[in-house]
C-alpha cells in the first residue's frame, strides 16, 4: 500500500475529536512594574472570571496567527511588525482533560515580551481588559488553569533574563543601562546595585551596543546617560545570575 492509499483509506474518526485555544501571556513594565494583559470574560463558561487572552484555532490557522488574532479581538492590542512585542515565543502545551468544563481541550500558550503599552480596549469576548501588576493577580479569579500558564510564563520570563538579552524587549530600540536595570529590578522582583549591573551588561559580549549620544535630561533635570541598543548576542556569557 502506498501513500496515496494509505491516506484514502484513513479513517481520524477513529480517534476522538478535541480542540485547540491558543493563549496569550502578555507582560510589559508598566512604571516600574511587572504588569499582564488580563480579560473579563463576558460569556460562559467563567462569565466575570478574569483570563488571559486568547480563543479556539481555527481549521485553517496557524497557532501563532490565531494568538495575534485572538488578541486583537479581545483588546485591541495588535501587532504590527514588532509593535507589539520584539520578542514572541511559545510557552508549551497545556492539556489536562478537566481544564474546559465543555469539551477536550489543548492550549498552546504563547509568551510575549513587549515594551510599555497603552492601556488596551476590550473586545469581542470581553467585557473589561487592563493591565495588571503580577504581584496583584489574584489567581484562585482567574478562569481555566490560567493561574498555571501565567505562572509558568513568568517564571520563563525570569530565567530567559538569566542567559538571553530578551530583557531588551520590555525597552524601546535605544534605552540607557538604568532603563534596561529597572527591567531586571521589575521581573525579578529585587534591587539591584547599579554600578555592579552596568559593569557586567557592558562587559557582557554582544550584550549592549553604544548607540554614541546621551539620552535627554527628564523635567527634573540631572546627569545624562548613555544611550545603548540591543546587541547581537543570543546567549549572555557570562549569565546574569538572579539574587537568592
Amino acid at each position: 500500500m502506498d501513500e496515496r492509499e494509505f491516506l484514502k483509506a484513513y479513517d481520524p474518526h477513529a480517534f476522538p475529536p478535541f480542540a485547540v485555544t491558543v493563549d496569550v501571556v502578555l507582560l510589559t513594565v508598566r512604571e516600574g512594574v511587572l504588569s499582564v494583559l488580563l480579560v473579563e470574560r463576558e460569556t460562559h463558561p467563567f462569565r466575570g472570571r478574569l483570563a488571559l487572552p486568547g480563543g479556539f484555532v481555527q481549521v485553517d490557522e496557524d497557532l501563532e496567527a490565531a494568538a495575534v488574532r485572538r488578541l486583537a479581538q479581545e483588546t485591541g492590542v495588535r501587532r504590527d511588525g514588532d509593535s507589539v512585542g520584539a520578542h514572541v515565543e511559545q510557552l508549551g502545551a497545556f492539556g489536562d482533560p478537566h481544564r474546559d468544563p465543555r469539551m477536550r481541550v489543548v492550549s498552546v500558550p504563547y509568551l510575549v515580551f513587549a515594551p510599555d503599552l497603552p492601556a488596551p480596549t476590550p473586545g469581542s469576548g470581553a467585557s473589561w481588559v487592563a493591565w495588571v501588576p503580577v504581584r496583584a493577580v489574584e489567581t484562585d479569579r482567574l478562569a481555566f488553569d490560567h493561574a498555571a500558564v501565567l505562572g509558568a510564563g513568568v517564571e520563563r520570563a525570569r530565567a530567559k533574563l538569566e542567559y538571553s538579552p530578551v530583557a531588551a524587549a520590555f525597552c524601546t530600540e535605544e534605552f540607557t543601562v538604568a532603563d534596561l536595570r529597572r527591567v531586571y529590578e521589575a521581573v525579578w522582583g529585587v534591587p539591584l546595585d547599579p554600578r555592579n549591573f552596568h559593569r557586567k551588561t557592558t562587559g557582557t559580549p554582544g550584550f549592549l551596543v553604544p548607540v554614541g549620544r546621551d539620552s535627554v535630561p527628564g523635567p527634573g533635570g540631572g546627569r545624562p546617560a548613555a544611550l545603548y541598543r540591543r546587541g547581537d548576542a543570543q546567549l549572555l556569557h557570562p549569565a546574569m545570575l538572579r539574587p537568592h
